[in-house]
């Protein structure tokens, strides 16, 4: 799981480049400028893959890579090592939400794709907000536009395949959200979520992801990844016909297979979400 999580985080990079650009520039708004904020959290961390970014935008700043996973947090050391950046990275093991407290305060709290593994959604941001400094920002990374990366119709199966996976998806995420401890349902309006927070919002903005045809062998990977994600874990939402398509799609020899196919590509949005103290 570690390998796939950071071949998605790759694909990634170009997008939390930009968004690290637009939060310096928020940062300075905020009266905590990008260089002199000293204090950095990503929170969920996985292998590191945006640590690092975080420690090459802001190197004047102690980036806390924080995960419950020690095997993560050993694959975000030698990530922010490569990449010459471990003299303001360190490690912290917490788990969340039961140690929020134990992060202590930062300028920045980057937290991507988290929040939603947490029951009670607000409350994980309430106490994240507690952490903040003055003038400085809660940032949020959830949802966007679910990735597309083949054509309506592949020349297999009922043309849609992505479009009932996204839908089969939604039913998944929704029942693990309800199985989740002290599972709270609530509007998932992050802007408003950051207010009650205590934060002001600071601006929403989303950025693209676009890998057109024909795509190269890591990007591949990815979406060998995630369709094989999806058959082991949407089998009772899928039709046997989709599931046979999958198979299809995940045959590593046959040119109709992900690795293989010159129609693949990868578009995707992400929505970042801020709050200032």
């Amino acid at each position: 799981m570690a390998d796939e999580l950071e071949r998605e985080a790759e694909l990634r990079i170009p997008f939390v480049e930009e968004a690290l650009a637009w939060l310096r520039g928020l940062l300075l708004e905020g009266g905590c400028g990008p260089d002199t904020a000293d204090r950095l959290l990503d929170v969920g961390c996985g292998p590191g893959v945006f640590t690092a970014l975080l420690a090459r935008t802001f190197p004047q700043a102690e980036v806390v890579a924080v995960d419950g996973e020690p095997g993560l947090l050993e694959r975000a050391r030698d990530r922010a090592a490569r990449e010459d950046v471990a003299g303001n990275v360190t490690t912290q093991e917490a788990q969340l939400p039961d140690e929020f407290g134990a992060l202590g305060d930062a300028d920045l709290i980057w937290t991507s794709n988290v929040i939603h593994h947490i029951g009670d959604q607000q409350a994980a941001l309430d106490a994240l907000a507690g952490s903040v400094r003055p003038g400085g920002l809660l940032v949020v990374v959830e949802r966007g536009l679910s990735p597309r990366f083949l054509p309506r119709d592949i020349g297999m199966g009922r043309p849609g395949l992505l479009a009932r996976l996204e839908a089969a998806n939604e039913e998944r995420y929704t029942a693990m959200r309800e199985a989740l401890p002290g599972h709270t349902p609530c509007v998932e309006d992050w802007p408003a979520m950051l207010a009650r927070a205590g934060l002001v919002p600071a601006g929403t903005r989303t950025f693209l992801t676009d890998l057109p045809a024909p795509l190269e062998a890591g990007a591949r990977g990815h979406l060998y990844d995630r369709l094989q994600r999806s058959r082991d874990t949407l089998g009772e939402w899928l039709t046997p016909d989709d599931t046979s398509v999958l198979n299809a799609l995940l045959d590593d020899e046959a040119p109709t297979g992900i690795l293989h196919r010159s129609d693949a590509f990868y578009l995707t949005a992400t929505t970042v979400h801020a709050g200032r103290r």
